[in-house]
C-alpha cells in the first residue's frame, strides 16, 4: 500500500476501536478486515491498516473516510461488527505512537494479511523542572536543558522508543515494549540525572513518569488517557522514576516476575493513581480561584483535613497548601516565558491576590524576581 503524506490526503483519517469476544482470533480479525477492503469503495473509504491485541481482545482500524458514519456503514455491510468508538486522528501522530500507518511489510501482498500486533503502548513522559535561578542565568539553564534533550534522544532511540513530542523541558515517548520503556527510563535516570545533578543539582530536576494503555478510549484524542496519566505521574515523581501499577505488572510479567528495584523505581498504587487523577481534575478546574483554600480541597475531594494531608503527602510529597502554591508558580513560569502578559496580569491569572505577594513568592521559590526572569527570557 503506497504511503501518502498528510498534505496529499483528500479525506480525514479515523481510528476505530472494536472490543471483541474471547473466541475472536487474529485470523478472524484479518478476515473481517479483508471483508471491509472488498466493499470499501462503495462508501468512499480506504482501509490503511489495523492492529489486534489478542490479550486484551481489542482491534483498532485505521481508515481514510469522508466521515465516521461511512465507516460504521461499511463495517455493518461487510460483516456487522461495528466499532465501539471512532476518533479522528493525524496520520503522522499515529505513526509516532504506533510505528506505522500501513500494513507491516511481512503481511503486505498476501491474500489474508494476519496482523497480531497490539496497539497497546507504554508512554513515557520526562519533564525538567526548574528549581532555582540563583547563580545561573535563564540562558545557561536553557542550554543545559537542550544538552539534556539531545542526550536523552539518543537513549530513547537506542531502546527502540519513538519521540512523539519534544519541547524545551518536556518529552513524550512511545514504546512497543514495556521492558524497553522501563529500561530506557532507568538509563536516562542513571546517565542524565547524574549529569544534571552534578552540574545543576540545585537548579534542575528530572522527573520521569510511565503509564500504559490503548490508543482509543472514551476520550477524543489518541492515547489521551495514557498521556494524561504519564504526565501527572511525572509531575509528582519524587526523586525516582515513577510508574503506574499496570506498567510494573507488565514489566514483571515480561521478565519472569523479576521485581523492579524500589531504590530506582517507585510504583504508584491503583488507589493513589485514582486519587492523583481526582486531585488533578479538581486542581485544573480551580487553581486560578484566588479564594481556593484547604477547606475547598476537602469539600471538593470529600476528605477531612487530616485525611487529605495524609493522602497528598503519600501521593505528591506535598501538603495541600504547598501543592497549590507550587502548582501556581510553575504555571506562572510558563506564562512569563510566553511574554504575552505583564507581571500583574500573570499574578492575578495564577490566583495571587496581589502582584507584590506574587513577586515575593516567585522570588522565594526560584531565586529571581518575575520581572527579571521575564527580561532574561527575552534574550
Amino acid at each position: 500500500m503506497p504511503r501518502q503524506s498528510r498534505n496529499s490526503q483528500a479525506m480525514p483519517i479515523y481510528m476505530d476501536r472494536h472490543d471483541v469476544s474471547e473466541e475472536v482470533t487474529a485470523k478472524i480479525v484479518a478476515q473481517l478486515h479483508h471483508e471491509d477492503l472488498k466493499i470499501q469503495h462503495k462508501y468512499n473509504c480506504r482501509g490503511l491498516t489495523y492492529w489486534f491485541d489478542d490479550k486484551r481482545k481489542t482491534a483498532f482500524c485505521l481508515i481514510e473516510a469522508p466521515n465516521k458514519e461511512a465507516i460504521q456503514t461499511m463495517h455493518n455491510d461487510a460483516h456487522g461488527e461495528v466499532a465501539n468508538r471512532i476518533i479522528e486522528v493525524d496520520g503522522q501522530i499515529v505513526e509516532s505512537f504506533l510505528g506505522r500507518i500501513e500494513d507491516p511489510k511481512k503481511s503486505q501482498n498476501t491474500t489474508l494479511n494476519i496482523i497480531n500486533d497490539p496497539a497497546f503502548r507504554t508512554i513515557m513522559v520526562t519533564t525538567v523542572k526548574r528549581l532555582s535561578f540563583k547563580k545561573l542565568t535563564v540562558k545557561e539553564l536553557h542550554c543545559a536543558v537542550q544538552d539534556h534533550n539531545r542526550a536523552m534522544s539518543k537513549t530513547v532511540h537506542s531502546h527502540k522508543g519513538r519521540i512523539v513530542r519534544q519541547e524545551t523541558d518536556y518529552c513524550l515517548t512511545s514504546f512497543d515494549s514495556v521492558t524497553n520503556a522501563v529500561l530506557c527510563a532507568i538509563a536516562i535516570n542513571a546517565k542524565l540525572e547524574q549529569t544534571l545533578h552534578k552540574l545543576y543539582g540545585a537548579h534542575l530536576k528530572l522527573n520521569i513518569g510511565l503509564s500504559a494503555g490503548a490508543p482509543v478510549t472514551k476520550k477524543d484524542g489518541i492515547f489521551e488517557d495514557t498521556i494524561k496519566s504519564a504526565e501527572r505521574i511525572s509531575t509528582i515523581a519524587q526523586d525516582k522514576i515513577t510508574i503506574s501499577s499496570d506498567v510494573r505488572d507488565l514489566y514483571e510479567s515480561e521478565n519472569l516476575n523479576t521485581t523492579l528495584d524500589k531504590q530506582l523505581v517507585d510504583t504508584l498504587s491503583p488507589a493513589n493513581e485514582s486519587f492523583l487523577n481526582f486531585l488533578m481534575d479538581f486542581t485544573e478546574r480551580e487553581w486560578q480561584n484566588n479564594t481556593l483554600s484547604v477547606d475547598n480541597f476537602c469539600k471538593g475531594l470529600g476528605y477531612s483535613k487530616s485525611q487529605l494531608y495524609r493522602k497528598m503527602m503519600a501521593t505528591t510529597g506535598k501538603a495541600p497548601n504547598g501543592f497549590i502554591h507550587d502548582y501556581r508558580l510553575d504555571k506562572a513560569l510558563k506564562l512569563l516565558e510566553k511574554k504575552t502578559e505583564n507581571i500583574s496580569e500573570v499574578a492575578f491569572e495564577t490566583g495571587f491576590n496581589s502582584p507584590a505577594y506574587f513577586s515575593k513568592c516567585f522570588s522565594d521559590k526560584f531565586g529571581i524576581l518575575p520581572s527579571k526572569y521575564a527580561l532574561q527570557y527575552l534574550y
